[in-house]
Parts: C-alpha cells; sequence; structure tokens
C-alpha cells in the first residue's frame, strides 16, 4: 500500500507531465465560487477524478476541475472545488491538494470561500479578506507523525494569513473600486448550521465570518511555508436575535455573483506579486 507522501507524489508527477509550466500561485475555490479564477487564460483542465489518489467533490456547485494556465502573465493553477471534513474526508485528504501543489513548487495560495457574516455591518456580497482564524473543527491536518520534508513539527501560525498579500488585496480593492471587508474567520465542521446560541458564542470570540472550510488548508499551507491570502464572500448574516433559516441555493447564487469581483481582485494580487 502506498503512503500519503507517495500518493502525493504521484498525482503532482502526473499533473506536471499535463501542465505547460511550473506554476508560483495557486487558487483553492469555495462554494458557488468556481469562477473566482476566470480571468485565468486556460492551458490545461484536468477533471478530478483522473487524477491519480485524487479526491473527489460531492458538494454541489463544485466543479472538480484543475485548471492549469497563466493570470496576470504568472503560471497559475486554479481548483474549482475543495473538500471538506463534512463530506466524511479526514484532514490528510481534504489537505491533500495543498501538498500536491506544495510538490509543484506553489508558494502563495489564495482560499476563497463562502461563509455567514456575523459583523452586523456585512452584508450579503461582501468580500471580507481573512486576517486570521479560530479552527473550531477539533481537527489538525499536523496531528500524526512529521514529514519533515514539508515542514517542521511544530509551524508558528501568528501570521498564518500574509501581511504583505493582504495589502495588495487593499491596494487591488481601492484600484478596483471594489469595497473589501476584514475579519477573522471561524471554521467549524459542518455541514448542520450554526445555532443562535452558537451565533452569539462566535461573536463573543472575536468572529466575523463563519464556515466550513479553508482551516486545514490554511494550516497545511503555513506547514509547507506557502503564503496565503484569504477572501470570504459574505453570502449570509447571521442575527442570533431574529434568526432566519438559511437557503442553499440563494447561499450559492450569492457567491456565483461575487466570483468576478472575486477575480479581479486575485487577478491585481497575482500582477503585483
Amino acid at each position: 500500500m502506498l503512503s500519503y507522501q507517495e500518493k502525493v507524489a504521484e498525482a503532482a508527477a502526473y499533473i506536471e507531465k499535463k501542465i505547460p509550466e511550473k506554476p508560483c500561485a495557486g487558487l483553492l475555490t469555495g462554494t458557488g465560487l468556481g469562477e473566482s479564477g476566470q480571468s485565468l487564460v486556460v492551458a490545461v483542465s484536468l477533471p478530478y477524478v483522473d487524477i491519480p489518489h485524487f479526491p473527489v467533490s460531492t458538494v454541489q456547485s463544485h466543479m472538480g476541475n484543475f485548471l492549469a494556465g497563466r493570470m496576470a502573465d504568472r503560471p497559475v493553477i486554479v481548483m474549482q472545488g475543495r473538500f471538506h471534513l463534512y463530506e466524511g474526508y479526514s484532514p490528510l485528504t481534504v489537505t491533500f491538494p495543498v501538498r500536491v501543489m506544495q510538490t509543484l513548487g506553489v508558494e502563495t495560495l489564495f482560499i476563497t470561500n463562502a461563509a455567514g457574516g456575523l459583523n452586523p455591518v456585512f452584508r450579503p456580497g461582501d468580500i471580507m479578506i481573512i486576517k486570521d482564524h479560530i479552527n473550531l473543527t477539533a481537527a489538525n491536518p499536523l496531528v500524526g507523525p512529521n514529514h519533515d520534508a514539508w515542514g517542521e513539527r511544530f509551524p508558528d501560525m501568528t501570521e498564518a494569513y500574509d501581511k504583505q498579500l493582504i495589502s495588495h488585496a487593499e491596494d487591488a480593492g481601492k484600484e478596483t473600486a471594489i469595497s473589501l471587508q476584514k475579519g477573522v474567520y471561524a471554521g467549524l465542521p459542518g455541514p448542520s448550521l450554526e445555532t443562535p446560541a452558537e451565533v452569539r458564542f462566535l461573536k463573543t470570540i472575536g468572529s466575523q465570518a463563519v464556515g466550513f472550510s479553508t482551516v486545514q488548508e490554511v494550516i497545511a499551507a503555513v506547514h509547507a511555508g506557502i503564503k496565503v491570502l484569504g477572501l470570504s464572500i459574505i453570502t449570509n448574516t447571521n442575527d442570533p436575535d431574529h434568526p432566519e433559516p438559511a437557503n442553499v441555493e440563494e447561499i450559492i447564487n450569492i457567491a456565483k455573483t461575487a466570483a468576478p469581483r472575486v477575480d479581479r481582485i486575485i487577478h491585481s494580487v497575482v500582477g503585483k506579486m
């Protein structure tokens, strides 16, 4: 039986033979955000099912394609769809794509997600730059033996989200007249949405947005020495005093509507790298 590291190596070797050049950056798209990398000039499109050992996305709106090409005249790969703990995947499986990107030579990772807004000033459709996160999933992809070739045993998380990339994103927002929020993202395992009491708790501990992804991938990326920019699209707002049921179709539609603006921000930041 192949080890996890051997599976990563085989997946990366397959992709490397198919793509035209070594990527400098990768984009991992969230729910409804498959088009947040639409400015990529695509050279190669690989379905996840064709890549050895690659997981399969089971979530609505996650297209399941691995794209390679150029964005802002730089080699970039885009993953249309990710994997979640709530799908039954382990933290290692969720972060498998990050390890593949690391093996391919990616140095910068853009992560997007759809999130519920906890800050009362947020509105559906807002883009929030993630400045930090709180891992409430009770999971961590680094549990177990450390693979020293990938990173150190105890990676520092004081700057999980790169300050220079955040600054570039803020500049991009000004240049493109796209209003950006900033805040702390809380990661839950899902798939059940938050109770009003849980929303109050999340706000009390300093969260401005909440979702079911991102933190596992960011932990793996930091361990790998990859710089991260995280963008949350606020698809609904959570008011614990006036709770309203979430509509999944509406959440996906709001994310899809925001995708072109997210793409402009990422395209601009890639150009500044």
